[in-house]
């Protein structure tokens, strides 16, 4: 199986009061080419899902080899990026969905639940935290395809698992790599202030 990364990169940041958390510095580059090259570290197929009004996640990409896909109307919600992403990949592809504001994720981390994965095509694996709690990336097989592809609003894939849970099986990443997620300057300000404690002993 050759799985697919798609990477979504079309959320407003609205919570970030002017800001865009995708462009935030993380370790001395963009927190979306961060992303972005943890996904090619895989060796899969990356594409991205953009907004059609960000200069600045596109120029956080370049130079990357990936496929980019604009999202015309990313305000309704998730299920509109997830859905242009899947239009151009494969449908026979399985697919790793994953979020593009996930400041601890690694390439690492990805390459442990894409290894589990191919151990269990037909299931559905969810990265989590290590104390178990579900989080990102998930991967889809091939056949629930048509399920992702008639999601609406903002809901994500969240129903799919839901509708197929029998099937979900949770890999644990490191401390938080799998829900760490900022969505406020304060958060991020918090965030960096636990890094820099960490980091000095």
């Amino acid at each position: 199986m050759q799985p697919h990364i798609l990477l979504l990169a079309a959320g407003s940041s609205s919570r970030m009061r002017g800001g865009d958390k995708l462009v935030e510095d993380v370790a001395g580059e963009p927190l979306l080419r961060r992303s972005a090259r943890a996904a090619l570290a895989t060796r899969c197929p990356v594409t991205v899902a953009l907004p059609p009004d960000r200069p600045a996640r596109l120029s956080a990409l370049d130079g990357l080899s990936l496929h980019r896909v604009t999202v015309a109307q990313p305000d309704l919600g998730m299920a509109e990026s997830l859905k242009a992403g899947l239009a151009g990949i494969p449908a026979g592809q399985g697919v790793m969905l994953l979020l593009a504001d996930l400041p601890e994720i690694t390439g690492a981390d990805l390459c442990l639940v894409l290894d589990q994965w191919r151990l269990e095509p037909a299931a559905i694996l969810r990265g989590a935290a290590a104390d178990g709690t579900p989080g990102h990336p998930v991967c889809f097989p091939p056949d629930l395809r048509d399920d992702l592809m008639g999601l609406q609003g903002d809901e994500g894939a969240r129903s799919v698992i839901i509708r197929h849970r029998a099937r979900l099986h949770l890999v644990p990443l490191p401390g938080r790599h799998a829900t760490t997620d900022l969505d406020t300057p304060e958060d991020w300000a918090a965030w960096r202030a636990a890094q820099a404690m960490e980091k000095g002993g």
